[in-house]
C-alpha cells in the first residue's frame, strides 16, 4: 500500500497533469475548436455536412479555383488541301496548239511559278484576269483556271501543284518532344495527329492539357478527354496554335493527414475520396474519420441575388467517413483547385496522451514503492 505522502504526491501530479492536457501539444485541431455551429449569427462561414441530400444542391454553385474553358467538337473537313490567301502555286499550262498565246516556239508547255494567292483569295492569269481559288481544292482550282482559259486556248490543260503559306500550318508550342510550325496535309489534320506530328506529350507532365488558341479565343481539355472521346478530336484550322501543358490545379492537406503539403491534380476529376486517398488515408491513431473538412473561398459572384450558390464567401463542407451516406457522398464530391482538406484530430489524442503520462507516473510510484520495501 503506498504511504500517505507518496498517495499525495501522486494526487498533485495527477490533477497538474489533467489541468495541463488543454495544453499539450498536438498535430492538429479537433473539429469542435474549429466549427461554430450554423445557427451562430457570428459565424463568417457557412457550413455543410455533405450527404446525398445535399450533392444536388452543389452541382448548380460556381466552379471555383480554376478558369473554365469550352472546347470545340470534331467535324469532317475536306481529304485534301484547301487553298487559302497567302499560298502559294505553281501553275502549269499545256497549248499543243498552233500560235498560242501562252506558250512559245518549239514548247508546249508555259509555267506560272510561284504565283502567290492574294489577300483576295485570287490569282492572275494572262490573258484571262483574276481568278478566285481561295477555298478551292487544288483540283477544283485546276478546272477553274482551265475553265477559264477555253475562250482564249481551247486545247490548254492544265495543272496546279501548291505549296502552303501561312494559312494552312499550324503551331504546336509546347508540352511535347518537337514543337515547332506544322503543315496541315488535308482539311482533316486533327489535333492529336498534330501531337503526334510533335513526337506525342512530354511524359513528365502531370494530367497534360491542351490549350488552343483560335482567333482570340482559347480553347481547352485533357489530353485524357482527347483519348478517351474521339468526338473531342477537333481537326485544325490554318493558323491555330496549341499548348501542351501540365495541369496547374492543387489542394492543399493540412491537419492530422497522411501528409501536409500541396498535391496537383494527377486527373481531371479529384473526389474528397480520391484526396483522402492521396493524403495517405485517415491515421487511425490520430485522425477523426467524422472531422474531415474541405474549405474553400467563393467569389463575391456567387452570393449575388438570382445566383445558386453558398451563403457565405467561406465555406466548410464536413465529411463524416463512418457510415456509408458520407462515404459514398465523399465518392460524389468534387475538390476544386485551391480547396484546403483538413483532417482534424479525434478528441480522445490528448486523453490518450493524458492517460500515458499517468501511466508512467504509476510506474515511478510502483519503483518508489518496491525500493522502500
Amino acid at each position: 500500500m503506498i504511504a500517505r505522502p507518496m498517495r499525495v504526491v501522486w494526487w498533485l501530479c495527477l490533477t497538474g497533469l489533467m489541468a495541463a492536457c488543454s495544453e499539450l501539444p498536438r498535430g492538429a485541431a479537433v473539429d469542435s475548436e474549429i466549427l461554430k455551429t450554423p445557427a451562430d449569427v457570428e459565424a463568417d462561414f457557412a457550413i455543410y455536412p455533405v450527404t446525398k441530400a445535399f450533392l444536388p444542391s452543389i452541382t448548380s454553385w460556381p466552379s471555383v479555383g480554376d478558369e473554365q474553358y469550352n472546347w470545340i467538337g470534331a467535324t469532317q473537313g475536306h481529304n485534301s488541301q484547301v487553298i487559302s490567301a497567302g499560298d502559294t502555286l505553281n501553275i502549269r499550262i499545256w497549248d499543243a496548239g498552233e500560235n498560242s498565246l501562252l506558250t512559245g516556239p518549239g514548247s508546249p508547255v508555259a509555267d506560272l511559278t510561284s504565283v502567290r494567292v492574294t489577300s483576295e483569295g485570287t490569282v492572275f492569269i494572262p490573258y484571262v484576269g483574276k481568278i478566285n481559288v481561295a477555298g478551292r481544292t487544288p483540283d477544283s482550282a485546276r478546272s477553274a483556271i482551265q475553265n477559264s482559259l477555253e475562250s482564249v486556248v481551247p486545247s490548254a490543260q492544265v495543272q496546279v501543284v501548291m505549296a502552303e503559306g501561312r494559312l494552312n500550318s499550324v503551331d504546336l508550342v509546347g508540352g511535347v518532344r518537337a514543337p515547332g510550325a506544322f503543315v496541315m496535309p488535308d482539311q482533316n489534320f486533327s489535333i492529336l495527329s498534330l501531337i503526334a506530328a510533335g513526337g506525342g506529350v512530354d511524359g513528365t507532365l502531370k494530367n497534360p492539357q491542351i490549350r488552343l488558341m483560335r482567333e482570340g479565343k482559347i480553347y481547352g481539355t485533357s489530353i485524357g478527354r482527347l483519348y478517351e472521346n474521339p468526338g473531342h478530336d477537333t481537326r485544325m484550322r490554318g493558323g491555330d496554335k496549341v499548348i501542351v501543358e501540365a495541369d496547374e490545379r492543387y489542394f492543399v492537406s493540412m491537419g492530422a493527414a497522411g501528409n501536409q503539403a500541396l498535391h496537383p491534380f494527377t486527373k481531371d476529376r479529384i473526389t474528397a475520396t480520391d484526396a483522402v486517398a492521396i493524403l495517405g488515408g485517415v491515421n487511425p491513431a490520430r485522425a477523426n474519420p467524422k472531422g474531415i473538412l474541405i474549405l474553400r473561398e467563393y467569389p463575391a459572384s456567387a452570393l449575388r441575388p438570382g445566383v445558386r450558390g453558398p451563403r457565405q464567401s467561406r465555406v466548410v463542407f464536413t465529411l463524416d467517413l463512418t457510415n456509408a451516406d458520407g462515404l459514398f457522398s465523399a465518392r460524389n464530391f468534387l475538390i476544386n483547385s485551391g480547396d484546403t482538406v483538413l483532417v482534424t484530430e479525434s478528441p480522445i489524442n490528448s486523453a490518450r496522451t493524458v492517460l500515458g503520462l499517468v501511466g508512467s507516473v504509476f510506474g515511478v510510484f510502483n519503483n518508489v514503492g518496491n525500493a522502500s520495501n
